[in-house]
């Protein structure tokens, strides 16, 4: 089985925020794809009415998806925050205590893998 931890976060774009967020979603993505080799995929998608976004974001293991935690952290947290409210957030794969702990205030839901593979 695999040791990669994603996930999945469901939010509402806060009133007037559309273009703040894909401006501070261009910096996220670049800054991902660039200082995070253990980023597998980070992939935005944003509703057609432009009132909600999608994020799925699959790391190569928990201690690549730490990283991006601590990066979101110090770098983007406040700033996301004041453009979204989230509304649903779903944990999968290989969630080590350290993953539950550091993900918990946001309340999400955990789905450890059970069985299967990923290429």
């Amino acid at each position: 089985m695999s040791d990669h931890v994603f996930w999945i976060l469901e939010a509402d774009i806060k009133t007037g925020q559309l273009d703040a967020l894909k401006a501070l979603m261009r910096e996220m993505v670049e800054g991902t794809r660039r200082d995070e080799p253990g980023a597998l995929a980070y992939e935005w998608c944003i509703a057609d009415d432009g009132t909600s976004v999608h994020l799925y974001e699959r790391y190569a293991d928990p201690d690549a998806a730490m990283v991006h935690r601590r990066n979101f952290a110090e770098k983007y947290r406040e700033r996301f925050l004041a453009c979204l409210t989230i509304t649903n957030m779903t944990l999968y794969g290989n969630l080590t205590s350290e993953i539950r702990a550091a993900f918990a205030p946001s309340n999400p839901v955990y789905m450890p893998l059970a069985d299967g593979f990923a290429r």
